[in-house]
């Protein structure tokens, strides 16, 4: 159907990027590229780490040492994180390297990678340093995916340096580089991430430096040299900018926590780019259950000239819990918006391979019309516009020329989902005066495509867990006091090396004394 656009909203003329309200700052990048898919970013990455001349900063959910960053290159370096980030610091002995993942992944890791961190703590302490981050709520997660090299190039977005994330964006059945470090394989994988040089480089490592002060309560030392006096230029050959000098607005969540205020710019960045949508919501993320967006977007379908709601989700969560919690509250969600979709303009989809296989959805991006762009690490649901630490990166178009380059990568995200071209998706578009029509016009019966999410009835007690928000708050009520969380604090606040040593000694006293 054709969408009008209603010129007499009240917030026609107000930007979506507002320094101090929807973004902390808005700063100025050289070169901006949106990432698809973690076989290119992890490339990216490793490319521009080997040029580093002073520092990276990894801050994610989590990193295992143990997963390959390339398919195979020439350049002589390992493929294996741990062995490369030993590799570029033994080459280059100025180079310092600071690794900061949430302190719950020492669940994931303590077994499978004890010998592999200990040995990059060890044999590199004066070079490498890996710290766990403790300073959140009780159960809320570190969930930032930040890296930044000499403070000159970052990425900033929704991929993990971890296992069971590699793929490429053609997702093949049965992909035998899609394994995992046991060597097993894993499903096909959906996720994006953003590269951006300058001031928004920069920008990004001082959130970066902030984190890690807030985690280990030192800072690093930050570059004082200009890369851009240098010949080797960061920026990976391998990925073409789509924006050139470009704002971008860095959004943050950062829950209340001891002397860190809450922070809930990402939550008015959602709701101020929602708002200003005139025609099209295009959305992709891991879940669909946070009740402040989805009231908002239920506004927007009961306005009769309002914009078309595309909402690109997994088939189901990761994990049984998950499955439990986050799948309940989706259908509730969707079952809300279903009743408020008065004009018929909401889809919810799911991707699948050519073989039928349900591709998991692990990206999380926003796009506007043609007018605004946003990926970074929050889902839509609760925790990431409250609880956890999130960071998201945004560009509001300012030219025709911005504005294209937004409808392009949407139709780009749209015809990787439909095995089209990204013209067909304009086409259909046009003709159909429509997105949402245009996508379902270009669906396979079989084969790779979107299909509809199905949404089933929740039971009682699936509907009670969802309500209470259990597994996804809201907010951090207050700052946490537990013994149990100051404990937890302070051994995985000192270095790695040590809190393992001592957490493998404890284990085998108590092995040998109940043996």
């Amino acid at each position: 159907m054709a969408q009008s656009i209603n010129t007499d909203r009240e917030d026609s003329t107000e930007p979506v990027l507002r320094a101090g309200d929807t973004c902390w700052r808005i700063s100025r990048a050289n070169r901006f590229a949106l990432v698809v898919d973690a076989a290119d970013y992890f490339a990216a990455a490793r490319a521009a780490m080997l040029k580093a001349r002073h520092s990276i900063v990894l801050i994610g959910w989590d990193f295992d040492l143990r997963i390959a960053l390339a398919d195979g290159t020439t350049d002589g370096a390992p493929l294996q994180l741990g062995h490369f980030l030993k590799h570029i610091v033994k080459r280059n002995p100025n180079l310092r390297i600071s690794i900061l993942k949430w302190d719950m992944s020492v669940l994931y890791t303590i077994q499978s990678q004890l010998l592999p961190i200990l040995a990059l703590d060890l044999a590199t302490s004066n070079n490498i340093r890996m710290r766990f981050d403790s300073s959140h709520p009780w159960t809320a997660a570190h969930h930032q995916k930040i890296v930044v090299i000499d403070d000159a190039l970052a990425f900033c977005g929704g991929i993990d340096m971890t296992s069971e994330r590699w793929d490429t964006r053609e997702h093949r059945p049965g992909d035998e580089r899609r394994k995992r470090p046991d060597g097993s394989l894993f499903g096909p994988w959906h996720d994006a991430t953003a590269i951006v040089d300058g001031d928004a480089a920069r920008a990004l490592g001082e959130i970066a430096n902030q984190r890690w002060h807030h985690a280990t309560g030192k800072r690093f030392d930050r570059p004082e040299f200009s890369r851009e006096d240098m010949d080797d230029d960061l920026w990976p050959e391998e990925i073409e900018p789509q924006f050139r000098d470009v704002d971008v607005g860095i959004s943050r969540t950062m829950p209340l926590h001891r002397e860190q205020p809450a922070i809930h710019e990402i939550e008015a960045l959602y709701s101020a780019a929602i708002r200003s949508a005139r025609r099209t919501i295009y959305l992709e993320s891991q879940y669909f259950a946070s009740v402040r967006i989805c009231e908002l977007l239920a506004e927007r379908l009961r306005e009769p000239d309002g914009p078309e709601v595309i909402v690109i989700n997994p088939l189901s969560a990761d994990g049984w819990l998950e499955q439990e919690t986050m799948d309940s509250a989706r259908n509730l969600r969707v079952r809300a918006l279903i009743r408020a979709d008065l004009h018929g303009r909401f889809g919810i989809f799911h991707p699948v391979n050519e073989a039928g296989e349900p591709i998991y959805v692990h990206a999380k991006i926003l796009i506007i019309d043609d007018q605004f762009i946003r990926v970074g690490s929050s889902n839509v649901n609760n925790r990431s516009m409250g609880f956890d630490t999130e960071c998201d990166l945004a560009i509001e178009a300012s030219s025709d020329r911005e504005s294209a380059t937004i409808n392009s990568i949407r139709n780009d995200l749209l015809a990787e989902h439909l095995d089209v071209q990204a013209s067909d998706v304009q086409d259909a578009a046009g003709r159909h005066r429509s997105l949402l029509e245009a996508v379902r016009s270009l669906q396979h019966s079989s084969g790779r495509s979107l299909r509809p999410v199905p949404i089933r009835e929740t039971n009682d007690a699936e509907e009670a867990v969802a309500r209470s928000h259990l597994a996804d708050p809201e907010r951090a009520k207050n700052a946490d006091v537990r013994f149990g969380h100051f404990t937890k604090r302070l051994f995985l606040g000192s270095p790695v090396a040590a809190s393992l040593l001592v957490c493998a000694a404890g284990a085998a006293i108590l092995a040998f004394a109940i043996s």
